[in-house]
């Protein structure tokens, strides 16, 4: 125990463990000076404490008539996460008022309070700092004024004060005005105000309001502006973002498109717990441009005021682990709602790209060359043994004039269960079965029951190969429900399908370390696997059977398959070891027995030929600046390309990059993708794209960005050119304020 008299010299002073504060940095320097109390009064709060307090200064005194502790000289007051430094500082027991005089600086969690002096009312958390500056470290702003005043935990209120998020004592851009007030958190507003470059004024304003937030606030967010010059002209978008409640939020999208007319928008989210959350959106616009084209099979001849729009749910409701209802419903009012829509809507916005990203869940790319769209809803159970699927489905299909020949499914009820032993014997079983009722406007449709058991024999041929025969019988029943009369339809309304299917698996895998010792790795595990596998499926009596019955082919084939990997174990200089797999190949095909003529295989290449499609799977992805996959697929007795998939992404230290990208698929796709990102200088980037269809001998979209960044702003401009439409991009950041 250390005895406080009227004058005491004291070098430093240890006190026990300090409570990391949650109301930032002047609720931390509240509890620094709460410490100045006795000892005794303490007791209770310093049970709560966490992390030492050490106190440095020439004297420490008290003065017993005003009931006040004086700390002087060099006084530097160090905690968990933070220090506070002044030539003195002074604390009044009575009205709990206290005050840092005298170069005070006072750092905790990477934000900082700067002032010639602080003063501080520890009851209602309020105070006040002449010639202050604050950095508020989680959103990099800075704030300084010739007096700045707190109110509250994380409110401020500044006078002749500047406001910017730039290093430097001659900040790039700054907004200043003779009264600002902050929000930690939140928002901040200037009355007077200027916004300056260089400290030079560039325009005035009575009024503003700009961002200063880490975690979601009600408010204006940034606009988009944009042009286009044939689908939208002038393109504005401002969002307004209402937080209701801890667990619901809401975006409201007022869109304006000289074009076009007044597109609005709405989205709601909610989240319940980790597993229970979900989000509606929907939009509508009465579009008053006219237009006359035709895609494909559907045309349109519109005037004005066509009523346009569309509407999304997603939602994930967990009622116990493993059984939960997952809905992913999107409708839109016409097939050109994402032509016309492509270069920015609200699905592409949120595509799924993170898993992690709780909202951003749109499964499918919001582009112009969508051609349908499926809306499901599935209840689920998912046990350890078993999995149990009530699906509901609804496609619309885009290259149609009408849906109502689409087949729809609702609903689908399926089983699936994993492979066990069966009665303590060593044969397994599994089975799979489904109820579906296919419905459609206009064709045939109709219930369908399928159900397949299967039983195999893993059997362990000594130490390097494994043999697992496998048997299985499937049952499918149909009912149609439709009175399609066609006599040209050999369909029954009612019947059955058995097929059997017997098969059997070989496989064996070779294995050898190799010790590289090299830089990069240090070891490489090389791995070849074969397999042989053959299949019999007799030829089974399904003619009659209706179209939404999928066909089950005559198979009597022999596959193999070869699989080469290389792995690399990779030590890093604190001895941490990762692997990485840097090679994997993989050639596969089947040769039919029987020249069995698939009549059921829409490709009619194959037909009547022993061997079939040798399939070649390649992914090189040695290092993280460069990664390389190929899907090959080549008819052998043509000896032609059926389908040919490149993508090649390199990559290097400064930023720049290049993804090259082909794709094939015989009669149906050729074209090729160029994406480049050059580092041209430290500020200023280049990027480069290019989609070309050489089916059609047309480039799809060619685009070029210029982006030029400073620490604490950046512009972009941009021009892309379409085969539908040329756009204009110019978009600038001020770091921390928004776009």
């Amino acid at each position: 125990m250390i005895r406080i008299g009227t004058s005491v010299g004291i070098k430093r002073i240890r006190f026990i463990p300090f409570p990391r504060g949650k109301g930032g940095i002047t609720f931390l320097f509240l509890l620094v000076l709460a410490f100045l109390f006795p000892t005794g009064e303490l007791a209770a709060e310093t049970r709560k404490i966490q992390g030492p307090v050490e106190i440095e200064s020439d004297t420490l005194d008290y003065v017993k008539d005003t009931d006040t502790y004086h700390a002087r000289g060099n006084v530097i007051i160090r905690f968990t996460d933070g220090v506070l430094q002044a030539d003195s500082v002074s604390l009044n027991k009575s009205t709990n008022e206290a005050l840092a005089e005298g170069h005070v600086f006072l750092k905790s969690g990477g934000d900082v309070l700067e002032g010639d002096t602080i003063s501080f009312d520890i009851d209602t958390k309020s105070g006040a700092a002449q010639n202050g500056r604050i950095f508020m470290v989680r959103n990099h702003v800075y704030v300084k004024g010739t007096r700045i005043e707190k109110e509250g935990e994380a409110h401020y209120r500044i006078f002749d004060g500047k406001a910017t998020t730039c290093d430097g004592t001659c900040p790039e851009w700054s907004i200043s005005g003779k009264e600002m007030a902050v929000t930690v958190d939140g928002y901040g507003t200037v009355k007077h105000g200027t916004f300056n470059v260089l400290d030079q004024p560039i325009f005035y304003t009575p009024y503003l309001i700009f961002p200063v937030k880490t975690t979601r606030q009600s408010g204006l967010l940034m606009p988009t502006i944009s042009y286009s010059r044939d689908k939208h002209g002038v393109d504005v978008e401002v969002p307004f973002f209402w937080e209701i409640s801890e667990n619901l939020d809401a975006t409201f999208y007022q869109r304006y498109m000289s074009k076009r007319g007044f597109k609005e928008g709405a989205e709601f989210r909610y989240i319940i717990s980790p597993e229970t959350y979900g989000t509606f959106y929907a939009d509508y616009l009465n579009d008053r441009k006219d237009i006359k084209e035709t895609s494909g099979s559907i045309s349109r001849n519109w005037q004005s005021d066509q009523q346009r729009g569309s509407f999304y749910l997603n939602s994930l409701t967990t009622f116990s682990p493993g059984f939960y209802l997952r809905s992913d419903i999107v409708k839109v009012s016409d097939n050109w709602y994402f032509k016309d829509f492509s270069s920015q809507n609200y699905y592409k916005s949120n595509y799924l790209t993170d898993p992690m990203q709780r909202f951003k869940n749109v499964s499918f790319d919001a582009d112009k060359g969508l051609n349908s769209l499926d809306s499901t809803v599935r209840l689920v159970k998912d046990a350890e043994l078993y999995n149990v699927t009530a699906l509901a489905r609804y496609t619309d299909d885009f290259t149609s004039p009408s849906n109502d020949e689409t087949l729809q499914k609702y609903p689908e009820i399926s089983l699936f269960t994993v492979k066990r032993p069966l009665l303590g014997s060593p044969l397994y079983g599994a089975m799979n079965a489904a109820y579906d009722y296919y419905y459609r406007t206009e064709g045939q449709k109709g219930h369908l029951y399928d159900v397949q058991p299967a039983v195999s024999l893993p059997v362990r041929l000594g130490r390097y190969a494994q043999f697992i025969p496998e048997f299985s019988v499937r049952e499918t029943v149909w009912d149609r429900s439709d009175h399609d009369d066609d006599n040209s339809s050999q369909a029954t309304h009612q019947g059955d399908r058995q097929v059997y299917t017997m098969g059997a698996n070989l496989n064996t895998e070779f294995s050898r370390i190799y010790a590289i010792g090299g830089k990069l790795f240090d070891k490489i595990r090389h791995v070849i696997k074969p397999e042989l596998t053959y299949t019999y499926i007799p030829d089974s009596h399904q003619e009659d059977a209706p179209d939404y019955v999928n066909r089950i082919d005559e198979t009597n084939g022999l596959t193999y398959a070869l699989t080469n990997t290389l792995t690399a174990r990779m030590t890093d200089k604190n001895g941490a070891t990762t692997y990485r797999e840097i090679l994997r190949f993989k050639v596969f095909q089947t040769y039919e027995i029987n020249e069995v003529e698939h009549y059921y295989n829409q490709d009619a290449h194959s037909e009547g030929k022993h061997f079939q499609d040798l399939n070649m799977e390649l992914n090189i992805d040695p290092c993280s600046f460069l990664s390389f996959a190929a899907r090959n697929k080549l008819d052998v007795n043509r000896g032609e390309w059926r389908k040919t998939d490149y993508d090649l992404i390199l990559r290097d230290e400064r930023g720049d990059s290049a993804h090259l990208q082909y794709r094939y698929t015989e009669d149906l796709v050729k074209e090729i993708n160029l994406h480049l990102n050059a580092r041209l200088t430290n500020e200023l980037d280049a990027q480069f794209t290019i989609k070309r269809n050489e089916q059609d001998d047309k480039d799809v979209e060619k685009s070029v960005l210029l982006k030029y960044h400073r620490q604490c702003w950046s512009v972009n401009f941009g021009f892309a050119d379409e085969d539908d439409d040329q756009r204009f991009l110019l978009s600038f950041s001020l770091y921390g304020m928004g776009n």
